[in-house]
């Protein structure tokens, strides 16, 4: 027994519905008809959808490629126009057979599709024709070097030399470690020095100095950046130069037995060495005496010999010295040698 909806009945009680009651009772016994066949079917479970009829699949369009440029450049192509600048690797615009990669079980991959010849820089633009043509278009620009600035006038003008480098790699990060480094070099004969500040200057720098060129060198690598190490040495070799020249008062109080090294114009041998040249006179002025090539050559070898140490060439050397220095002869006769 179907039963009318609520609905329904309210319809039914109107009056201006009743002459529609035909088609009423129609549309609702078919939806009472379509609600009673739902009940009585069960819902079918689709565990796998039925895909739709697919429509015919569009066609790639083949875009014809055009022969790599290699194969139509001639041999006497002007490369800086092919290259002009710096760029990533093109395999259709370099006309070599490069290969770049590792291949277990074959030969190296080739140029085309290749990451490795990609990532990598290259100096392709940078070939001797290319500069030669750079360096005629600066060359305008440029005036001659002039002759009178010398090596030797650049040492004596400009003392101080600054060495730095750059570095150009591939990687994610564009900063160099060893890129900061600055080492600045000047020759210890150019800066003003006494002999006390030129003796306390050696001291501070230590192995820094090198006594066969008379090089001192600093190398500056705590700061991050170039130009903080580059003004960081420049402050180095400032406080080394103002240090050395200050006296402080202890020094003063040192004796030849406090000293460090053997200072032979400060000990007893170089007066007596005067004494003994410049007998029967006396010098009285000791500290303002010009000494002799002979003397010279003796203050190197006795002072070589006490700060070195005694070995064959150091004693030798100090032999020829004393007889350059008393003018005694290569040989003695032979009555001074024998008893």
């Amino acid at each position: 027994m179907a039963h009318f909806p609520k609905y329904m009945t309210t319809v039914l009680c109107i009056p201006r519905y009743q002459k529609q009651l035909p088609y009423v009772m129609t549309s609702v016994y078919s939806q009472i008809a379509r609600s009673e066949k739902q009940t009585e079917e069960f819902r079918v479970l689709e565990l796998v959808k039925k895909s739709a009829q697919r429509s015919a699949r569009r066609k790639a369009k083949k875009i014809e490629l055009l022969p790599p440029r290699t194969n139509v450049m001639p041999v006497d192509q002007d490369w800086s126009s092919v290259w002009p600048g710096p760029r990533s690797f093109h395999p259709a615009s370099v006309p070599l057979p490069l290969r770049q990669g590792y291949n277990k079980k074959g030969v190296s991959p080739g140029k085309f599709a290749n990451a490795e010849l990609m990532k990598i820089p290259n100096f392709l633009h940078l070939t001797p024709p290319a500069i030669k043509k750079h360096c005629e278009a600066l060359k305008k620009f440029c005036t001659p070097w002039p002759e009178e600035l010398n090596d030797e006038n650049c040492e004596k003008h400009f003392p101080v030399e600054v060495i730095t480098s750059d570095y150009c790699f591939s990687s994610p990060d564009i900063r160099e470690p060893m890129a900061r480094i600055v080492i600045l070099k000047v020759k210890l004969s150019a800066l003003t020095l006494d002999k006390h500040a030129k003796d306390k200057l050696l001291r501070l720098v230590g192995e820094r100095y090198d006594p066969s060129t008379d090089i001192l060198t600093l190398t500056t690598d705590r700061c991050p950046l170039k130009k903080q190490n580059y003004e960081y040495a420049l402050y180095l070799l400032t406080a080394l130069y103002h240090e050395s020249q200050k006296t402080e008062p202890w020094e003063s109080e040192k004796t030849v037995a406090d000293m460090e090294y053997y200072d032979w114009e400060q000990n007893v041998s170089y007066k007596n060495v005067l004494g003994t040249l410049n007998w029967p006179q006396s010098v009285k002025d000791t500290e303002n005496f010009k000494l002799t090539p002979e003397m010279e050559e003796y203050k190197k070898a006795i002072s070589d010999l006490m700060n070195k140490g005694e070995d064959l060439y150091t004693i030798s050397k100090y032999k020829e010295a004393t007889k350059k220095l008393l003018n005694l002869p290569e040989f003695l006769p032979l009555e001074y040698t024998t008893a």
